[in-house]
């Protein structure tokens, strides 16, 4: 995909596979240096269901942000390495050397979905999405028929 039209019409479902709980069903990447900067930069508000992925990125502000957010840093294999809280406005982030990217998702996200460090998170396509929940259906009532 090329061009930032293409880009913005990306999202992406964040799945928290250690605590089978959603965190969002509509994350944008922010994956250009543009798209980085500008981040959550002059919107108002995110929804209940928005964010936004930066990536790569070993730590973020809020610089420009006008509402607290949660932010969860990821490792390369989307493993929770830390985890912020209702990160205020006209911040700088800490810096996390072994972070390959960062969450940025509506503040409760963190302690609604129970996300951990050392959870593990899918973060895939609605089309992935669904195969991977109908795949692991599908092993739950083999376990179950089984056992």
């Amino acid at each position: 995909m090329t061009g930032s039209k293409k880009n913005s019409e990306r999202r992406y479902c964040v799945f928290n596979k250690t605590r089978e709980s959603f965190l969002s069903l509509n994350v944008t990447p922010a994956d250009s240096h543009l798209a980085r900067l500008k981040g959550l930069a002059g919107k108002f508000r995110l929804k209940s269901d928005e964010g936004i992925w930066v990536m790569p990125s070993q730590g973020i502000h809020t610089i420009g942000v006008l509402f607290s957010i949660d932010l969860i840093y990821l490792d390369s294999a989307h493993r929770v390495i830390h985890l912020i809280e209702s990160f205020g406005t006209f911040r700088i982030g800490p810096i996390r050397t072994n972070c390959a990217s960062v969450l940025e998702l509506p503040t409760r996200t963190i302690y609604s979905s129970q996300t951990q460090v050392g959870d593990e998170l899918l973060i895939c396509s609605p089309e992935e999405m669904e195969r991977y929940l109908k795949e692991n259906q599908t092993k739950t009532e083999s376990k179950a028929a089984s056992g």
